[in-house]
This record gives structure tokens, C-alpha cells and sequence, in this order.
């Protein structure tokens, strides 16, 4: 089984149709987040995948993705009530 690993996905969009499409394409993978950044844990095909329908989703020209692969080998920090993310045993994409 390949292993997930951790990412910050973050975006900016100038339209709001767009923006909705945006935020539910990254719940699709995300474990947790706030407005727009999300924890998402990801194969490298679901990268790919997420990458990919982002692409076609945003205007290139007003709109910004990023999608960072955060080290594994470094400790995740919280403040307050906020919790340690966490890969969950399986995903429901659909």
C-alpha cells in the first residue's frame, strides 16, 4: 500500500462560482483546514489527480494554487483546541 503523506493545500480565487468549486474539490481529500488551507494526506497518483483538476478548474491568470508536501520527518505544532492531523484508516471520495 503506498503511503499518503502530508500536504497544505492553499488557494486564491477572484470568483466566487470558482472559489465554492475550489473549496469542495480540496474537501475531497482534506482531513482537516480552515477556509481556504486544508491537510490533505495524498498518494502521489491523488497529487497528480488534485493537481490536475485544479488546473482546469482556476483561471490562471487571477486565480493561485499551492500545494506544499510538508517533511514527514518534522513534528506537527498546535495551539489551543486544535488537533494533531491525522491519516484515517480510508477516504471516501465521491
Amino acid at each position: 500500500m503506498t503511503q499518503r503523506l502530508l500536504h497544505l493545500a492553499c488557494y486564491d480565487v477572484s470568483e466566487p462560482r470558482r472559489l465554492i468549486a475550489a473549496l469542495k474539490l480540496a474537501r475531497v481529500y482534506a482531513t482537516g483546514g480552515q477556509k481556504s488551507v486544508h491537510e490533505l494526506f495524498l498518494t502521489p497518483a491523488e497529487r497528480i489527480a488534485l493537481v490536475e483538476d485544479m488546473s482546469a478548474l482556476l483561471d490562471l491568470e487571477t486565480d493561485r494554487f499551492l500545494l506544499l508536501r510538508l517533511d514527514p520527518r518534522s513534528r506537527v505544532h498546535t495551539l489551543g483546541k486544535a488537533v494533531q492531523p491525522a491519516d484515517p484508516d480510508y477516504f471516501y471520495v465521491g
